[in-house]
């Protein structure tokens, strides 16, 4: 700008095309201190992507140390509403029942879950638990052939008013650890990229196909709500893409309006990864927002406060 200001246009340029995907990039908030003190009329509302709790089987500890962290670390949270994705819970003696925790100890007796069997007596899907009443509930199945995520919501009763809470988890791009292992080939300039850039770039073609039939599937479920609503979810994309601004459509976005910085929520692979969000349609409006930074799953828990607009 300052030695050859007519070649800076050019950049000037390419910012302003990228104004779209930029806005929802980077909060520029100032980064405040959450208020863990909740303000009357307030509804807090936790999204967790939890892997499963870590740890499936029952060991003689009671349960392993990360799964009892996670669930301390959902309690300091006091939400009152609580989505949960990539969870999952056995009614096998052997293995662990992880609703019954989340009701008694943590406090939550309403909750609406999508019984998706994952083997034996597993079940394995998303969850909403509620400590306000749950009046209405529903469930949508994504179109096969992507995995069994499904689109749940609940009809709260929050004093006089309903409100509707939506949680998904979208078709991931399912990377194991030799897919990563080649990423970081790729990264590091070892061996053939073509060798190993041919299943990734596979896995990435099929995950935005199944993500955009999803998406496009949750706007229209999620527009005809009668009530006010709030969506939480693992989307698997990042804000600049057309899973991201399908699904909010015209919403809030928790972290844009109270958040600061690139706001990652994916613990690996790269620090750009946000692919997890709570959103928010115009009758609320978004008090403080937080990302819980705690490595217990690969994603960070989000918390914010909400409050219906009178």
């Amino acid at each position: 700008m300052l030695l050859r200001p007519r070649y800076a246009i050019i950049s000037v340029i390419a910012l302003l095309l990228g104004i779209k995907s930029i806005s929802v990039f980077f909060a520029f908030h100032k980064n405040r201190a959450f208020d863990n003190k909740k303000e009357p009329q307030t509804i807090r509302v936790a999204s967790w992507n939890v892997a499963r709790f870590v740890e499936l089987k029952r060991n003689s500890n009671k349960g392993s140390s990360i799964r009892l962290q996670m669930f301390d670390l959902i309690k300091q949270q006091d939400a009152d509403v609580l989505c949960l994705q990539e969870f999952h819970t056995s009614i096998d003696s052997s293995y662990y029942d992880n609703i019954k925790p989340i009701q008694q100890e943590l406090g939550y007796p309403y909750y609406y879950f999508s019984f998706d069997n994952d083997g034996d007596n597993h079940y394995y899907s998303s969850i909403i638990f509620s400590r306000y009443p749950i009046i209405d509930t529903g469930r949508i199945r994504y179109p096969r052939p992507t995995l069994p995520d499904v689109l749940l919501h609940t009809d709260i009763k929050v004093n006089n008013d309903t409100v509707r809470v939506f949680t998904t988890h979208l078709q991931s791009l399912q990377f194991g650890k030799r897919d990563y292992d080649k990423i970081d080939k790729i990264a590091n300039a070892r061996d053939s990229l073509l060798a190993n850039s041919r299943s990734i770039l596979s896995k990435l073609r099929k995950g935005f196909s199944y993500r955009s039939i999803q998406a496009d599937l949750a706007h229209k479920i999620i527009k005809d709500s009668p009530h006010p609503v709030i969506v939480c979810g693992d989307l698997n994309d990042v804000p600049n893409s057309y899973t991201y601004f399908t699904v909010r459509g015209s919403m809030q976005d928790a972290f844009l309006k109270k958040g600061f910085g690139i706001g990652r929520t994916f613990t690996t692979l790269s620090p750009t990864l946000r692919i997890d969000y709570i959103f928010a349609d115009k009758h609320f409006k978004v008090q403080q927002f937080k990302r819980v930074t705690k490595k217990y799953s690969d994603h960070y828990m989000l918390v914010a406060d909400v409050q219906l607009k009178k």
